[in-house]
């Protein structure tokens, strides 16, 4: 096997690229959403309260975290990209239910396939990435693969809110969905290889120790699993307070939709761009330092959101809250492989990505309670200071990796 079979990036270099190219189709299914749906549910069906217009954020999230967990479980069984196609054919049917949705449980029913969609297929491209490459470009591997697929969020993010303010909320900011999951399938089946043999190369020099119970101690109970963990649910509860709740409060600031799309495309680009730089960090610096700084640059980029009203501010805002999220995102992905046997990988992967997918959840629920109760301020700050803690939690339980490599005062002198 190991003949036939290498761990690497210059060694697996053209199936790597095929599936950063898939997880970009990945990615422009979510930024479907990104800028319009939330003006839909007021446009369309004249839902004003904040709880019921992010109930397709929580029906997401939901549906995403739980896929997650599955693709986990299940990928040494059924095979990654039997997964992967899986995903893509429960992506078909979104872009035509929210361009002929004649009332929200459509949307709702649209987000049930996305969540399931996006479960399956990010969640497999993950997996199969951190098979090929082995340990050595484990953080630059998810660097590229969140860096493509955050890109595309960014780039349809941006097309749908300029469609939807030239030529209307629906159905033409939807055609770009039908393209993107045709071809994704498409590549999926077609060319994309399963990597279970990568994984069964790894596992036999693997040094790591096998885990007890997998789920709990990914979950909290493992100091690094737990920090990574907890990071991750509140990483994503921000995300998903933005996704819902942005759009609404920069249109409420005098934005129009086209200003709009650009504040809230800007983010993800970011976020995705920063990638390409921030994923060889964390193979080179300790994962701890790198996850500190990000959470706690992103709760100050939200703090700073209450008292932002120029359209150059939420620019800057947004920026640094994608500065600070590329930093953290493809460490997660690495630190969690590296406290993981080969064989329990894809299990603490996808619980990770259970954990953190229910943020999205839990953010927008929480969202929305809030900015019924008390405006739209009040879930900024909430949220914002819940960021903070999450670093400081990361800051004073978390310990670096076996090579713990640079110090937050060089790295921190390196960054600026």
């Amino acid at each position: 096997m190991s003949k036939e079979v290498a761990l690497g990036l210059n060694q697996n270099w053209k199936q790597f690229t095929l599936l950063v190219i898939v997880n970009a189709f990945v990615g422009g299914m979510i930024g479907l959403e990104r800028t319009i749906i939330p003006q839909i549910a007021e446009a369309d069906f004249g839902m004003a309260a904040k709880t019921a217009i992010l109930s397709f954020i929580v029906v997401f999230g939901i549906t995403k975290a739980i896929a997650n967990y599955y693709t986990g479980t299940l990928a040494n069984r059924f095979g990654r990209k039997n997964l992967l196609v899986t995903g893509w054919l429960f992506a078909l049917p979104v872009p035509l239910l929210l361009i002929y949705a004649p009332n929200w449980n459509w949307i709702i029913a649209a987000n049930l396939f996305l969540g399931i969609s996006q479960g399956l297929t990010w969640s497999s491209t993950v997996v199969m990435k951190i098979d090929l490459v082995g340990e050595k470009d484990r953080g630059f591997a998810m660097g590229l693969n969140e860096f493509a697929g955050y890109v595309a969020v960014a780039i349809v993010a941006f097309f749908t809110g300029w469609i939807a303010n030239n030529y209307g909320l629906r159905p033409y900011p939807f055609y770009i969905g039908i393209g993107l999951s045709i071809i994704g399938l498409l590549l999926s089946w077609l060319f994309v290889k399963d990597t279970c043999h990568h994984v069964k190369l790894e596992a036999t020099s693997s040094t790591i120790p096998l885990m007890k119970n997998i789920f709990w101690d990914t979950t909290w109970n493992h100091k690094n699993l737990g920090s990574i963990t907890q990071a991750g649910l509140v990483n994503n509860l921000n995300d998903g307070m933005v996704w819902g709740l942005f759009p609404i409060l920069l249109l409420s600031k005098g934005f129009d939709l086209h200003e709009t799309g650009i504040i809230v495309a800007t983010y993800p680009a970011v976020w995705g761009l920063g990638q390409l730089y921030s994923g060889k960090l964390a193979d080179k610096y300790c994962k701890k330092t790198l996850l500190f700084l990000g959470m706690f640059m992103q709760g100050i980029a939200l703090l700073g959101m209450i008292w932002a009203n120029s359209f150059s501010g939420f620019i800057v805002l947004s920026s640094i809250l994608g500065i600070g999220t590329a930093i953290v995102y493809p460490t997660f992905l690495a630190a969690i492989s590296d406290y993981t046997h080969p064989d329990q990988r894809s299990k603490s992967i996808g619980i990770f990505r259970l954990w953190r997918d229910l943020g999205y959840a839990i953010g927008a629920i929480l969202t929305g309670l809030i900015a019924d109760r008390f405006g739209l301020v009040a879930p900024i700050l909430v949220i914002g200071l819940l960021t903070v803690a999450s670093s400081l939690i990361v800051k004073f339980r978390m310990r670096c990796a076996r090579k713990s490599i640079v110090p937050f005062s060089h790295l921190h002198f390196r960054l600026t």
